[in-house]
């Protein structure tokens, strides 16, 4: 199965607003670069909307957005979790968080205008994001020998490959960066020069 090297998610904390028979909905809509910071950012919202009578949220991890979770906070079941999931979903967004503050206004909105209600706060949070797609690279050391330069060279620049901290002497080394979904080609290549042995780094 071919890897996929690009995600689309916010680039920056957005927020939106909406308002229903005097219910107040405060939208915020973060990106995550992990899910350890999911529950710090949840906990922050709550503290500074605590006066809200629901703090409800989803959120959407993983190159195709794998992970996700719905919290409906004491609102009724699929009222307020799933529809804003369902506004990162249908932005084709992951690593995002989106959590609506609900001040209720004294009027019951009932289950359609619930949903309604949260849909509309998450999507004008995302509506005032910039989204940005991100393309994951796959870091590696090359290690090669003076006489395999101009091999290793060639390849990089055919597959406009990303080049940094050079070490160049009798023995060669350098960082190159690969599209994930480039990998096993790129790989293949460089295993054909002469005495070139590589190292995985890291993703970003």
């Amino acid at each position: 199965m071919k890897k996929t090297d690009k995600y689309r998610t916010i680039r920056s904390v957005s927020s939106g607003f909406y308002r229903e028979k005097g219910s107040r909905f405060i939208s915020v809509a973060s990106p995550l670069n992990n899910s350890d910071e999911i529950k710090p950012l949840i906990d922050s919202v709550k503290k500074e909307h605590h006066e809200a009578r629901h703090n409800c949220y989803a959120w959407v991890t993983g190159i195709s957005g794998e992970n996700w979770r719905a919290y409906d906070d004491g609102e009724p079941s699929g009222t307020a979790g799933r529809p804003i999931l369902g506004q990162i979903r249908s932005f084709g967004l992951t690593n995002v968080l989106i959590i609506v503050s609900r001040y209720f206004g004294g009027t019951l909105l009932g289950t359609g205008g619930l949903i309604n209600a949260y849909r509309s706060a998450a999507r004008s949070a995302l509506e005032n994001a910039e989204i940005t797609v991100h393309v994951l690279r796959d870091r590696y050391e090359l290690v090669f020998p003076y006489q395999s330069m101009n091999d290793v060279m060639r390849i990089i620049k055919e597959e406009d490959l990303k080049q940094s901290e050079h070490l160049f002497g009798m023995e060669c080394r350098m960082t190159v960066s690969v599209n994930i979904s480039a990998a096993e080609r790129v790989l293949s290549r460089f295993t054909r020069v002469e005495d070139l042995k590589y190292r995985y780094i890291d993703t970003d």
